[in-house]
């Protein structure tokens, strides 16, 4: 079972697009060390954590973030996080990473976290657990507000490549399940970065030492990023824009960010349109929006992670603000 569907979820490496990503036998160096640290912790080779490969810093950040919010044992069970995951995703329309974290869910339990799932998708208020756990589940939540966006600009709708076998499907949540049954120690991929300090917009992973480390230097990571491919006006924007959203998605024209980026120097407005979208409505991004910033892979990768972490950023301000014990 796990081998059949390892095969498969490697394959699906090969549904990326726009960019390509470092094979697992052509890593090196600290692609290597990533990558080695995600099969064993995660059971797999992770399709969204992998298309960082073409910028390291980028892909340390993801798995770190990922691996001390959601895999990494703590005092929110598992189960929950999972619950955070899967709602988030929904909230997001990002069917692959529902499709995931529903099937780990299942695998893990019959129970219902349905306000767990309420509060996580911002349809109530109430904060349904512990104030010790609420580092860990809040960091989930801002992990898939940001791996949504990355992966509805680089991946398919399913996480099974076309062509698998249907017994591929019928076991991932078994297979997921058993993997994440597992105790990991938290910590672990702290070493891929180097140490920050958590920005004062992240103070509430203060209750858990490594969710709180590992934010730093990850936001660090992803701010040095988009600092060497965007410009400051084009980041000023964004996280102005950013600044007075109320996290509901701008719908399905694009006036909006074509009025956003009218003032900007032409040579900035294919980066500044991408980066919006990828923050706001990651949904509308497209092959011409892509082809528009003409960049290589490591660029790309690094704007969209600025910006889809940059949205993240704002969505757990948004989540944190509204939450009640």
């Amino acid at each position: 079972m796990g081998r059949i569907v390892r095969a498969a979820l490697r394959q699906s490496l090969n549904q990326i697009r726009h960019i390509k990503p470092v094979h697992p036998n052509a890593a090196t160096g600290p692609v290597a060390a990533v990558y080695a640290e995600v099969e064993s912790d995660f059971g797999m080779l992770a399709p969204p954590v992998a298309l960082h490969s073409p910028a390291p810093d980028a892909l340390a950040a993801a798995w770190s973030l990922l691996r001390e919010t959601l895999v990494a044992a703590g005092n929110a069970p598992r189960a929950a996080k999972e619950a955070v995951a899967a709602a988030v995703s929904r909230s997001n329309t990002c069917p692959y990473c529902v499709t995931v974290h529903t099937a780990t869910l299942r695998g893990l339990t019959d129970t219902s976290f349905d306000a767990v799932e309420a509060w996580a998708d911002r349809s109530s208020t109430v904060r349904p657990f512990a104030d010790d756990q609420l580092p860990e589940l809040l960091g989930v939540a801002v992990t898939f507000h940001y791996l949504n966006r990355v992966v509805n600009v680089f991946l398919g709708e399913s996480p099974l490549p076309s062509g698998a076998p249907a017994v591929a499907g019928k076991f991932l949540g078994r297979f997921m399940g058993s993997h994440a049954r597992a105790e990991h120690p938290p910590g672990t991929s702290l070493r891929l970065l180097p140490e920050a300090p958590t920005p004062p917009d992240l103070a509430w992973s203060a209750g858990n030492r490594v969710v709180e480390d590992s934010l730093g230097r990850v936001a660090a990571a992803f701010d040095a990023g988009g600092a060497r491919v965007l410009s400051d006006a084009v980041r000023e924007l964004v996280l102005t824009r950013l600044a007075d959203w109320d996290g509901t998605a701008p719908g399905i024209s694009r006036a909006w960010v074509t009025d956003a980026v009218a003032p900007l120097p032409a040579e900035d407005r294919p980066a500044a349109t991408l980066a919006l979208l990828v923050a706001m409505a990651s949904y509308q991004v497209d092959d011409d929006t892509v082809a528009a910033f003409g960049r290589d892979d490591r660029s790309l990768v690094q704007l969209v992670s600025w910006a889809a972490f940059a949205a993240a950023r704002r969505m757990s301000t948004l989540l944190h603000r509204t939450t009640e014990v």
